[in-house]
Formats: C-alpha cells, structure tokens, sequence
C-alpha cells in the first residue's frame, strides 16, 4: 500500500507542477476556442491540460517500475506496456484534435485502434464468469470485439460529462477509488498476481485527477480537452478489462457445493465484474439519453446540444459547483455502495444506507423545485433569489396594469433571432461528434 501511495502522490505532484507550463503552452499556440452556444463558462479558456495528464501517467508507470514491490507488475505482465501503447496513440489524436478539429471518423478510428494496440500486447478480455455455469472461455475473435467495444463505450461516456468545471476530472477519480478498493482487495486478500496491474493503473488514474482538479475547479483556469477526457476513459476501461479479463475466478474457489450456495458465495465477484459499469453510471446514463433524444429529434446522435445531465442541473435551479457536487455524489454512491455490496452481500445495513443517501440525493437534486418565495412585503428583506419573479423589475410598479400586463407581455414568443455562424471550437461535447458552428441558446430538450 505505501508503494502505491507514493506512485499516487508523484503522478499527481508531476500532473499538478506540469498543467501551469502546459496552460501557457496552450495560449501561446491558440489553442483557446471562441465560447459555444453551448458552453457554461463565460471567458475562452485554454485546453491540452491532457498532455500534463499524459506525462503523469509516464511518470507513475517510471516510479512503480523502480519500486520493489511493483517491480514485479513489469516482470510478469505486459499490461503496463499495453497501456502505454494505447495511451500514447489516443493522447496524440486527442491533441491534434484539440488544436486542429480532426473529422469524427478519425476520432473513432483511433479510439479502435488504441484498443487493439493493447490487445494485441496480451491486455484483453480472456473469459466471463457466469453464475450457475462457471468460467467461460471467450475465443479470440470474442475477446477482441468485447475489448474494443468497452474501450469505445467508456472513452465517449467519460467525454459526455466533460462538461463543466472539475466534473470529470472528479467523477473519473471517484470511480478510480472504488476500483483501486476493489482490485486491491482481490490482488492482497487473495494474493492474485493477476489483480496487480489493475491496481496500479486505478492509482496512476487517481493521482492524474487529483494533479489536475486544482487547476480544474471552477472557475477552471484549463480545460483537460479530448487529450485528456479520451485518456482518462482509456486507462478506466483498462483498469476494468485487466481485473474482469485477467483474473480467473475459479482462482478464487468459489465455484464448489451445491449451485445455490456456490452462486451465493460468488456474489462478492460477480458483482464487482460490473463494477467497470456501475462507475460510469452516470456517464453512461447521459450517453444513452443524448443519443435516444438526438436521434428522437432528427440529428445526428454525435450533434452537439445542451440537454446533457449536467446542462439540466444548471437548468432547474442549481449553481455550477452545486451541479458538480450532486453529480460527485451519485458517481460515490454507485461506485461505493456496489463496492461495499460486494464484500458484504449478506447485510441488509449496506443496502438500507444506500436506500438512504439516495433518499437524500434526491431531495438535494430538486432543491431548487422547493425554493420559498417571500411574501410581497418582504421582498426588500431577502436576498434576490427568494423574490418573485416581477420584483425588481425595471419599468414594472405594484399594482399598476403594467404589472398584470407583464405575464403576458412575457407569455408571447419573441421573434428567434437569426443564427449567426461562429467559428468552431477545438473540444467537442463527444470524443467522436463535430463541433456546433451555430449559436443556440434553447433549453435542453427542445425540439429544433
């Protein structure tokens, strides 16, 4: 554990000294885009915070190599290398991408390509654990196609949420944390070798996003951009391949009795293989919505909008660190609370508080709905936001018939303003859509 805390705390010292130089780096090449219609901040802001990102991970993967007990990650596994196959080609796309705009299909070509490069070094899918039927043996061609596709599906999930300030530097490293928990449980309780390079790809995560979220939160002073969204998904979805793939769970000897009692002992495993799912949750979540309402609507499924989960935070009511904070808090409870099902399936307590908190987020997530309003005598008392909506409004006095005009002076539709072209962006809202070239400031989920 004190190895890894110290590969930990280096990759997010390097990640953290590295993101002042490369934030200049990035406003002395351009690399700054005009504010979208669908951007929440309000002044451009430089991205490529991915290349701190990416030399971080160089830095962890050099400090665990020169480790004792880590050494034996790169003696007995090329999962490391793999990793650092994948990244490399993905981070270069991503910062070509980033200053140059590259085309969608490029962009999902080389998140294909990334991911064979690791299956092709041996970081693949071997075999599945189905309950009531044992380990089964996936062949090559199975193996390859599951890979690629989780790669894909997790790169562009955590894209979908690089959306405001912090959210998926965050996300990512609370999903890193629940897995670090989980495979380092299999990889000491157990003693599985196997277990090892997954550790120690969740710990590099974990310090990569705690280097950057300094210079993350908002108000952000750079973006991490698609070199670094597209690389963070990248070494979750290894993370998640090496420990589902790798480890053989008969090594676990859980598989043995009657089949009740062994599928009941073999829920601690069973669960946790979906753990690589329950992390992304959220960011899965919002995948699927942007594409069923996108395509529901006539566009392109990689059309850039503003009806994203986080877009609808800001929406309803919630501030910009409020938004971020409740979606932190629902990536915690999934992650963590599946982690914690996991190693005590039999307690009722675990799922009870889990019931609980979810009780909780749901009232914090409407909060806004339930914002008093003050009484009209007391409305010079309070601060603006519990003021109805007519007061302090210039040119409108109480009691007057410009006040009962109002709602409906309000209620009639102004004209649509006509839809000025802007120049395109270099971060798109999906790691294989086109930028927006137009600026539209409707509401999320209505329709074009």
């Amino acid at each position: 554990m004190r190895d890894y805390l110290l590969t930990l705390c280096v990759t997010a010292a390097v990640t953290y000294l590295l993101t002042g130089p490369v934030r200049k780096f990035a406003i002395a090449t351009g690399a700054m885009p005009e504010i979208r219609a669908r951007d929440v901040h309000r002044e451009p802001t430089p991205r490529l915070g991915g290349i701190a990102m990416f030399f971080g991970l160089c830095t962890g993967l050099l400090v665990a190599d020169h480790l004792q007990n880590l050494n034996s990650v790169f003696e007995l596994s090329n999962e490391p290398r793999a990793l650092l196959s994948g990244a490399a080609l993905i981070w270069l796309i991503g910062v070509l991408d980033d200053k140059f705009e590259l085309d969608a299909l490029i962009k999902l070509g080389a998140q294909m390509i990334s991911a064979g490069v690791m299956v092709m070094q041996g970081l693949t899918i071997l075999w599945l654990p189905i309950p009531g039927v044992g380990t089964v043996a996936l062949t090559k061609g199975q193996g390859t196609l599951l890979t690629v596709a989780l790669v894909v599906l997790t790169i562009n999930a955590v894209n979908f949420v690089d959306g405001l300030d912090g959210l998926a530097a965050g996300m990512v490293c609370i999903a890193a944390a629940a897995f670090f928990l989980y495979a380092y449980r299999l990889w000491y309780g157990y003693t599985i070798e196997a277990a090892a390079p997954a550790t120690l790809f969740a710990a590099i995560l974990m310090g990569m996003c705690l280097g950057f979220l300094p210079h993350n939160m908002h108000p952000a002073r750079i973006f991490m951009g698609d070199s670094g969204s597209m690389l963070i998904g990248l070494i979750l979805a290894a993370s998640a391949i090496s420990i589902t793939g790798q480890v053989d769970p008969d090594v676990l000897k859980l598989f043995e009795g009657s089949t009740r009692e062994a599928t009941h002992a073999a829920l601690p495993v069973f669960i946790p293989l979906v753990l690589p799912l329950t992390i992304i949750a959220i960011p899965m979540a919002d995948l699927i919505l942007a594409i069923v309402r996108r395509t529901w609507n006539g566009q392109s499924p990689f059309a850039a909008d503003r009806g994203h989960l986080h877009h609808r935070l800001l929406e309803i009511g919630h501030s910009h660190s409020r938004a971020v904070l409740i979606m932190y808090f629902w990536s915690a409870l999934i992650a963590f609370g599946t982690l914690a099902y996991s190693v005590h399936s039999t307690s009722m307590w675990i799922v009870l508080v889990v019931v609980i908190l979810s009780a909780i987020g749901l009232v914090l997530l409407l909060l806004p709905r339930f914002t008093p309003r003050a009484p009209h005598w007391a409305e010079a008392f309070v601060p603006p936001r519990y003021r109805r909506r007519t007061a302090g409004r210039p040119g409108i006095r109480r009691g007057s018939r410009s006040e009962a005009a109002a709602p409906v002076a309000l209620a009639v539709e102004e004209p649509a303003e006509e839809r000025v072209p802007v120049p395109a962006g270099v971060n798109g809202a999906t790691a294989i859509g086109h930028r927006s070239r137009f600026t539209d400031r409707r509401k999320a989920g209505t329709p074009s």
